[in-house]
This record gives C-alpha cells, sequence and structure tokens, in this order.
C-alpha cells in the first residue's frame, strides 16, 4: 500500500467512526423515549462495518495495485434485544401494573461505545497525520 492508499484507508476509518458516533449520540438522546411514530418506546440503533472491497480507491490512481483498503459502513440496524420494564405508576405511558416499557438503551455500554469510536477516530488521524509528515519529509530530501 502506497502513501495515498494510507490516507484513503484511513479517511473512510474517520468516515465510519463519525457516523458511528452520530448513531450513539442518538441512542443516547432517545434513551428515556418511550413513545416514537412507530409506536412504542425507542428501538436502540447499531452500525455494521465491513471492508471495502471492489472499490476503486483515490490510491489506485497512482499504483499498478489493486488494493482495495478500508472500511465501509453497510447499514444502521435496530437492535432486537427486549426493552426494559420499569415501575412508574405516574408515568403517562405505563401500563395497568403500573410499569412502563422503556428503551433498551443501556448509557454505560453507549458510553463504552461512543470512547471506543471516539478512540478509532483519532487513531485514524493520527495515522493521515503521520502519513502526511513521511510526504513532507520525502519532499525535503529531494531538496
Amino acid at each position: 500500500m502506497g502513501l495515498f492508499g494510507a490516507i484513503d484507508a484511513a479517511a473512510s476509518g474517520m468516515t465510519a467512526e463519525r457516523l458511528r458516533m452520530d448513531v450513539i449520540s442518538n441512542n443516547i438522546a432517545n434513551a428515556n423515549t418511550t413513545r416514537t411514530a412507530e409506536g412504542g418506546p425507542y428501538r436502540r440503533q447499531m452500525v455494521i462495518f465491513q471492508p471495502r472491497l471492489g472499490q476503486k480507491s483515490f490510491a489506485d490512481l497512482f499504483s499498478n495495485e489493486l488494493e482495495n483498503v478500508g472500511v465501509r459502513v453497510v447499514g444502521i440496524v435496530k437492535d432486537n434485544a427486549p426493552f426494559r420494564q420499569v415501575y412508574d405508576p405516574n408515568h403517562p405511558d405505563a401500563n395497568a401494573d403500573g410499569y412502563v416499557t422503556m428503551p433498551n438503551v443501556n448509557i454505560i455500554a453507549e458510553m463504552v461505545d461512543m470512547m471506543t469510536a471516539a478512540r478509532a477516530y483519532e487513531a485514524n488521524v493520527t495515522a493521515i497525520n503521520a502519513a502526511k509528515n513521511m510526504a513532507l519529509k520525502a519532499l525535503e530530501i529531494g531538496r
């Protein structure tokens, strides 16, 4: 993989992790939403990644090799984990027994996922900066 391939791979990772952070933020924001347009409580969402295969990258323009690097988002899926039941007879959405069906969002797990996504994003930024610095040093050699 050449210099541009490294930048291309890291940039695809940054794009994917940014979307992942957006989805996690949406999950956290809706952690107490008991009514949605579909009816029922909010259902947690997850981002699905896969390696980029069969796509031409910017790096392929400068190389005879057909390496396809990076990651892409396949989709955003809903988590089918069961909803939580919380006893709150004063809640407007409580059933006859006083239980409210709450979203299947675990704030602690979401915060851990957010920290993981943020660290992955930072690692990709570091990779791009390292590639940029290598290119600058290579240009200095030619002086």
